[in-house]
């Protein structure tokens, strides 16, 4: 039995297979194709038939190169959703949540519900682009219409299986789910004027979902293919996928965003998890994510895209290494970073507004990006060590920033842990595990990263390596100097 991965990012998607040969986890991507979403009419969507279109074409591709059976889960990126009439088909398109329609909408239903209720409830970190507060502004006729609320990666298991959940990793990202009573909070649901009876009934990983219903798809020769779920969320499979065999240690999820946190068996609800803004997603295996979200490599990828020469990526890491110290401090989780017109305008603006020096060359600004991202992750590990009363002694990066040496190092310095880093593809090798452990091949998830550790190459990072004691100071440099232009960037608002 064969076991495919469908990956999908912001950017990107990806079907890998993976299976455990010679005692190693072995994966090879197969196919990948582009995502992204389009502006119509002032509003960001996400193309859903495409995705559903490449994810049937890998499973093709899969047959010919001899997969008759296989297994099949499907991650994806969290809080969008889809709307399902009576019919089963789409009510509208899929609203993209970098869409800026809900802007203002925390203030609108915190004067309903307060923020410290809802956090109560819920255990979720407050970002405006949260479900509950798309389906706030969501029109009423719409919802009138839908028989069926979805995550994305539960619609297209759907639309390939015909068979309708709400997987949990991705619901409890919704805001929607009360953390005490393990179901959709009442009060929530009632404010947003949606029934229960609209989600339908919930999954978990490592449960069986259906098999592809070959007849949907009659342009294409499909393997016989069982779907399992998995981690749904992009950052439950990933999370599932780190190599950790040790205690007290952390993960960075690095990819669009950079999701820093601890694996938890139960959620951390407190007056300063609140006050940090940390989040309680649910894991995979009965484990909590109490994480944060930061702006990750989607402001570097921004960067990129306004730059007048094309470079990729690895020319911008050593344009970097050859810039001067980063002397701008920036708090890349300033909400005018989410989606602004220009990164690199939007960068110098905030660096003359906060009387800092402006970055011009390519290398400033891009050491600029990779330092201060650094600085957030040291920042968070400390921040998560008093929330959670925890010692942290290792950080492990997982996801395409992993392959980023430069910032690797910069954290270890900082942060002062040990930082270890690989796979890049974590939350394919995350999805894998559990569609291993469902099919019995492997006993558990432990078993499952022990795997994970003697198949892949994990650099390490040390902090105590030679020529850090310098960036140890700028940190200390930086977060002072951090706190000064965040009072008067304020002070003058």
């Amino acid at each position: 039995m064969t076991h495919i991965a469908v990956d999908i990012g912001a950017s990107s998607g990806r079907l890998v297979i993976g299976d455990i040969k010679n005692g190693k986890l072995t994966i090879e991507e197969i196919h990948r194709f582009a995502n992204g979403f389009t502006e119509r009419n002032g509003t960001y969507y996400w193309d859903i038939d495409h995705l559903l279109t490449e994810i049937v074409k890998g499973l093709a591709y899969a047959k010919t190169l001899g997969v008759k059976r296989c297994t099949l889960g499907i991650d994806t990126w969290a809080t969008d959703y889809v709307l399902v009439d009576q019919e089963g088909k789409r009510v509208q398109e899929v609203i993209a949540y970098r869409d800026k329609r809900t802007e203002r909408t925390i203030e609108k239903i915190t004067k309903h519900i307060s923020k410290k209720d809802i956090y109560e409830k819920t255990g979720i970190q407050f970002l405006s682009f949260n479900t509950l507060y798309q389906l706030y502004e969501e029109k009423k006729e719409n919802l009138e219409k839908t028989k069926m609320i979805m995550t994305v990666p539960d619609y297209l298991g759907y639309k390939l299986t015909g068979c309708a959940v709400t997987e949990v990793t991705s619901a409890s990202c919704t805001q929607l789910l009360n953390v005490k009573e393990k179901d959709f909070d009442q009060d929530l649901l009632q404010l947003l004027s949606i029934e229960r009876e609209q989600f339908p009934p919930f999954s978990y990983p490592g449960d069986m979902l259906g098999y592809v219903r070959n007849e949907y798809f009659p342009d294409y020769d499909l393997p016989e293919t069982k779907v399992i779920i998995v981690g749904s969320h992009d950052t439950a499979s990933a999370v599932a996928g780190v190599p950790a065999a040790e205690k007290n240690w952390a993960y960075l999820s690095s990819g669009t965003w950079s999701l820093i946190g601890i694996e938890s068996d139960t959620p951390i609800i407190t007056e300063k998890s609140l006050f940090y803004n940390y989040t309680n997603e649910w894991g995979v295996f009965g484990t909590y994510r109490f994480l944060k979200n930061i702006m990750g490599m989607w402001i570097i990828q921004e960067v990129r895209r306004h730059l007048t020469k094309d470079y990729n990526f690895a020319q911008m890491v050593d344009e970097a290494r050859k810039a001067p110290p980063c002397k701008q401090f920036i708090n890349f989780n300033d909400q005018r970073f989410f989606n602004p017109d220009n990164m690199v305008e939007e960068i110098q603006k905030y660096c003359r507004e906060t009387l800092q020096p402006v970055p011009q060359s390519t290398g400033e600004i891009a050491r600029c990006v990779f330092t201060n991202l650094a600085i957030l992750y040291s920042l968070s590990i400390d921040e998560i060590e008093s929330i959670s009363g925890r010692t942290i002694d290792s950080l492990y990066i997982v996801g395409g920033g992993s392959q980023n040496d430069f910032i690797n190092e910069m954290t270890a310095a900082v942060s002062r842990k040990t930082v270890f880093a690989g796979p890049s593809e974590a939350t394919a090798v995350g999805n894998i595990l559990i569609q291993l452990i469902a099919e019995k091949k492997l006993a558990n998830l432990q078993e499952g990263r022990n795997l994970v550790l003697n198949s892949f190459s994990i650099k390490r990072f040390d902090p105590r390596e030679s020529g850090n004691e310098a960036l140890k100071e700028q940190f200390k440099q930086a977060v002072f100097s951090w706190i000064c232009t965040e009072y008067r960037l304020h002070k003058k608002n």
